[in-house]
């Protein structure tokens, strides 16, 4: 292993955590007039709370997996699809009509055999998502369209189908607000601790699955070749096109998967009005894991423990759970302004840019139609 190269590829992402915690104590110190007095250690007792509220019972672990598990599989969403120079900033679309036809499947074979729903319902969400993905895959390889624009457009069009959904077709009669009808034998079974669902295992599924996907198969190849040089893959007899329809397609069903996973493991209904910044989320993870399945396994799970962990924060620090949406953010940006954590921390320039940040960057700088 070339340990200089490992060092350069995880030396931004730790600082820029590093930073963002900084970022954190700030704030909260600036504010702690308004929560207990002015106190300069509040962020220690925030910071220790929130991992306590992490990591500190069986329970809270499985808690942190249970959060960390569509983050993973939203982020490797975003994830292959850098690595095949796509910025897929669907994911949210994409989680929301896996989450929908999981629902309705769901609820439709809510008396069935468990062993026949589930699986279905599962499957159901897997398909719509890899639809949801493949629309703007297409549109990006045969017309041009660039996917940034086309998957947030997809991402208001996944919002009002839902809620046209939920309040029309799949409503359920004398029920307080509008949502669907219970999952009912469809539901993941909790097979650990409190609220650990069976949905867990998916993210630990497609991990290795896409490690496998993305660096031992002749498809990875080429998605990684694409990613790099679309001309290239051309000359080597690749057909870019395809490659970008399908990798968006992989994208969409991970995306889908997750939605799927939520409304089976944990409401086992769908609301009208679903909020969730999961799909948003992922682009983090994928930036945080720099592309790659294990770095976004542990990105998921430390923004899993993050969200796991804000409860306890707020009722010992009394700091409000926002602040984890704040650290959050903050990572963000230090990851997107890599040279600024460069500087301050007098790192040299990298040699190897990331796939993720040449994606972004071409996002914002124009690119040439396959």
């Amino acid at each position: 292993m070339n340990w200089r190269r490992f060092l350069s590829l995880v030396a931004v992402p730790t600082l820029a955590i590093v930073l963002a915690l900084v970022v954190g104590a700030i704030i909260m110190i600036l504010s702690s007039p308004l929560i207990r007095g002015f106190d300069i250690g509040l962020p220690l007792v925030a910071y220790w709370a929130l991992l306590q509220g992490a990591f500190s019972s069986f329970n809270s672990i499985v808690s942190t997996l249970v959060d960390a598990t569509p983050l993973i599989l939203a982020g490797l969403a975003v994830g292959i699809g850098f690595k095949a120079g796509l910025f897929n900033i669907g994911g949210q679309g994409q989680f929301l009509m896996g989450a929908l036809a999981a629902a309705a499947v769901g609820a439709g074979l809510a008396h069935e055999s468990p062993f026949v729903a589930a699986p279905l319902a599962i499957l159901a969400g897997l398909i719509a998502g890899a639809i949801y993905g493949a629309i703007p895959g297409f549109l990006k390889a045969y017309t041009g369209a660039h996917e940034v624009v086309t998957t947030i457009m997809l991402n208001y069009v996944a919002l009002y189908i839902v809620a046209w959904a939920i309040v029309g077709p799949l409503h359920l009669v004398g029920a307080t607000f509008a949502r669907s009808s219970d999952v009912g034998n469809a539901a993941l079974p909790v097979v650990i601790g409190n609220n650990g669902h069976l949905g867990i295992l998916f993210a630990v599924i497609t991990i290795p699955a896409a490690w496998w996907l993305l660096f031992r198969s002749t498809v990875g190849f080429e998605i990684r070749t694409v990613g790099a040089s679309p001309d290239a893959a051309r000359y080597a007899g690749m057909r870019p096109r395809r490659l970008i329809v399908l990798t968006m397609t992989i994208c969409g069903m991970l995306a889908g998967l997750a939605g799927a996973g939520e409304i089976l493991g944990l409401s086992h209904f769908m609301p009208a009005a679903y909020s969730t910044n999961v799909g948003f989320d992922g682009i983090t993870v994928a930036l945080l894991g720099r592309s790659h399945p294990v770095g976004i396994l542990l990105a998921g799970l430390l923004l899993g423990a993050m969200r796991a962990g804000s409860g306890l924060m707020q009722i010992q620090a009394g700091t409000p759970v926002q602040m984890v949406d704040v650290l959050q953010g903050a990572i963000l940006f230090f990851l997107t302004a890599e040279l600024l954590v460069r500087y301050i921390f007098r790192l040299r320039a990298g040699t190897i840019v990331p796939e993720e940040v040449q994606t972004v960057t071409r996002s914002y700088g124009g690119q040439t139609t396959p």
